[in-house]
């Protein structure tokens, strides 16, 4: 069978030369996992509609006058399984690859899945750069220490980071008692929606905020439902899609990123365009953080 015929499946639907594994930058690592969820499930589909909808979008960026994936190369890892004893097991899953996958060189992308995941790629990296930070980009504080009977729920999350790392907050606008609360006690000090909604100064004021090396990751309930409507636990009155990106464009310019993720999606046939959104994300943020990407 002729090959030419069909479509590369990875991401971005790239060809052989900038897709091998061996001489790629970017390691895409999609893990379909939502066994914490709480409010929609579907996560586990996320991962592999991001990756659908990049077969359909253009490679040539505008804004940064370039094709993105010329500059870096990038490879996709087929799913990550799930392990099905409980998300503890799974964290640690996401750990071990994420680790032998830094030993390697390689920059990280995972797309969750849901957002309990982030922790164990923020471990790997914590290991390798012991000065890390994490931007978080949500709707949600996920700093309550234990959630439905487990520490390891998406809504622990961020307790689980900051018990490793130092982490800014940004786009917040739902939360319990309990990590109101924990804020204070901690002096953290979140970017809630309603204060930077058309405001200007705030980017500026989280770069700052941040450490030299950052890690990323983006719930997608952090955008304003009106653009963002997959997800699996939706807040009214979110971010923009220029404003969001123009704040990544400023963390990668002054900042090293050394890795992110893009979690949460809950995609359905209603809300496709979501997918595509999401997928454009990725490449976008693989696009600002380009030529800066070190072995």
């Amino acid at each position: 069978m002729n090959k030419e015929f069909f479509l590369p499946s990875n991401f971005g639907s790239l060809p052989v030369e900038n897709s091998e594994f061996e001489a790629s930058k970017v390691i895409v690592i999609p893990v379909p996992y939502d066994s914490t969820t709480s409010f929609k499930a579907g996560t586990r589909e996320g991962p592999q509609a991001i990756i659908s909808a990049s077969r359909n979008f253009e490679l040539y960026d505008i804004e940064l006058g370039k094709e993105i994936y010329k500059e870096v190369s990038i490879h996709t890892l087929g799913e990550l399984e799930p392990v099905l004893s409980g998300p503890e097991a799974m964290v640690e899953r996401v750990y071990e690859v994420g680790r032998e996958l830094i030993r390697l060189g390689k920059f990280p992308v995972m797309l969750g899945g849901e957002h309990s995941l982030s922790s164990g790629m923020v471990r790997a990296l914590k290991e390798k750069y012991p000065r890390l930070t994490v931007l978080q980009l949500d709707a949600h504080a996920d700093l309550r220490d234990e959630y439905l009977g487990s520490k390891y729920n998406h809504a622990a999350v961020m307790r689980r980071i900051y018990e490793l790392c130092p982490i800014t907050q940004v786009g917040i606008r739902s939360m319990s008692q309990e990590e109101a609360e924990f804020i204070k006690e901690n002096n953290l000090k979140p970017f809630y929606a309603r204060q930077i909604i058309n405001q200007q100064a705030w980017m500026d004021e989280v770069v700052s905020n941040l450490g030299d090396e950052i890690y990323v990751t983006i719930d997608l309930d952090v955008l304003d439902p009106s653009i963002m409507p997959a997800v699996g636990t939706p807040e009214a009155g979110g971010l923009g899609w220029y404003p969001l990106l123009e704040l990544l464009s400023k963390v990668s310019a002054q900042k090293r990123i050394v890795g992110f993720d893009v979690v949460e999606l809950t995609p359905s046939d209603a809300h496709c365009a979501a997918s595509c959104l999401a997928a454009s994300l990725v490449y976008k943020l693989i696009g600002y953080v380009g030529g800066k990407i070190k072995s």
